[in-house]
């Protein structure tokens, strides 16, 4: 007997160390050995490796970050998605132990007189007409994981609570991201609000000159009022630029789970300077760094563990069950040990024949997701490397355009002071002074959009590097 027993184990273990699936690989994706628009580099270490709070060293903005990642609710959202997906993983853990069952019952039948059990009673002389049963049991069953079911559902769900995790870190980046480009948004509209509240000044002093040489004669009414128009153009951007601020105020907050309220800063946007070495590394440490990459990577182990179950339950499946307790017809006996005591052992070999072709087509369906998964993680690599490198050409430019509109503004600055003076010494006619006040203010609010593009390029080129999880 115990001969035997060693054989089929040993039979039992082979088969169970078979894969009925062979799984596929994640893909290595073509990635060239540098990003555009960067000089060849083979330094790895990038700005991406830095934690958030060391990039972003703004006093105000950490506290709006800090408390968009504890209060956003996107971000809470994923902490629950972990929560459930680590229970879900730590379950499937006991898929391989038995499966037991209590069962008590008790039960009274009476059969027709005609019937089987009805003419038995009779034979027999028993004058009853209720059959009583009563009892009570434990019943054992197990399935033995010789396809490597159980281990591919522990994969799947292992790969599924990673994808979670990775999913958080990936809502972190974009939150890190996505507060700090709002920011840097409220400072370049306070700058554009003072720069237009300072233009209505400049048009102010200027159309009251204008009215003084029309009441003098020696300009006409037309005069007036375009320089009037030209303040009202002014004056104009004040309230907008005002809305715009308590808009994004509003969004800010919302960002950071809280309800609409005024941000405090006490910075301003010149005061705000880009980081001197912006490192970009190569673009292979995209695929271990970015959380959407890592997500996809996982998602393609789930596929691969769900082929395999998939395949898995179109073989043949071992069950062994096992059942134990008391059992009586009367109840005055149920409890009677060892007399009431029985028990019962089988084992039995199921394997699926007509299904409708139901876990055919599951199978085949798996195989197409996994085809998809792999897809899917190129599609995610490239976009990551196209990322960067349409921010790495972002801030290169707008550095370029800055250095230009800077230059401008300062010319543009000079041209205004000197047609004032001109104008006030009667050098100079007042659409001289009406179009150079109209093109400072201008220049002005393009510069600090500009300054503000800057660093939301630089803030989405963090976020397009994998950091602000750290």
């Amino acid at each position: 007997m115990k001969k035997y027993f060693s054989r089929w184990a040993f039979i039992l273990v082979i088969l169970s160390a078979c894969n009925v699936s062979k799984n596929v690989e994640t893909p290595k994706p073509a990635l060239p050995d540098n990003f555009r628009n960067t000089a060849n580099v083979s330094d790895t270490i990038n700005i991406a490796d830095m934690e958030w709070k060391n990039f972003f060293t703004d006093p105000e903005l950490q506290k709006l970050i800090d408390s968009a990642i504890v209060k956003n609710y996107d971000m809470q959202i994923a902490l629950k998605n972990i929560e459930a997906s680590q229970l879900l993983f730590n379950q499937v853990k006991w898929n391989y132990v038995p499966q037991a069952d209590l069962n008590v019952t008790a039960n009274t039948t009476r059969p027709s007189d005609n019937s089987l059990d009805g003419l038995s009673l009779s034979q027999a002389g028993i004058k009853t007409k209720h059959i009583e049963d009563y009892s009570a049991n434990v019943t054992v069953s197990w399935e033995a994981d010789i396809w490597g079911k159980i281990r591919n559902q522990s994969k799947a769900a292992l790969a599924a609570y990673l994808q979670t995790v990775e999913a958080k870190r990936a809502i972190q980046t974009n939150i890190v991201s996505s507060v700090s480009q709002g920011y840097y948004n409220l400072l370049m509209l306070d700058a554009q609000l003072d720069i237009a509240q300072k233009n209505v000044k400049l048009n102010d002093s200027t159309l009251r000159i204008i009215k003084l040489q029309y009441d003098a004669g020696q300009v006409t009414l037309l005069a007036v009022q375009q320089a009037d128009a030209q303040k009202q153009a002014a004056v104009q951007l004040v309230p907008q630029f005002e809305q715009n601020i308590t808009l994004q105020e509003n969004a800010l907050r919302i960002l950071t789970g809280e309800l609409p309220g005024k941000i405090e800063r006490n910075a301003n946007l010149d005061q705000i300077t880009v980081p001197a070495d912006i490192s970009a590394g190569v673009p292979s440490n995209l695929v271990s760094r970015r959380p959407d990459v890592k997500e996809q990577e996982l998602a393609l182990i789930a596929s691969n563990a769900s082929v395999g179950f998939n395949k898995a339950e179109m073989y043949p499946a071992l069950r062994i069950t096992a059942e134990g307790g008391v059992n009586s017809f009367k109840a005055s006996n149920w409890f009677n040990i060892p007399a009431s005591l029985f028990g019962v052992v089988a084992g039995s070999v199921i394997q699926p024949l007509l299904d409708h072709k139901e876990l055919k087509t599951k199978y085949e369906v798996a195989k197409v997701n996994r085809e998809k998964a792999v897809l899917q993680f190129r599609q995610s690599v490239l976009n990551a490397v196209g990322e960067v490198s349409d921010n790495l050409v972002k801030i290169e430019k707008l550095k370029e355009q800055q250095t230009i509109a800077t230059g401008r503004v300062n010319t543009l600055q000079k041209a205004t002071s000197n047609a004032n003076l001109l104008f006030k010494n009667g050098m100079a006619n007042y659409l001289e002074v009406i179009t150079a006040q109209s093109n400072v203010l201008q220049g002005e609010l393009e510069l600090a959009s500009i300054k503000r593009d800057e660093l939301s390029a630089v803030a989405d080129l963090y976020r397009s590097l994998g950091g602000g999880w750290k």
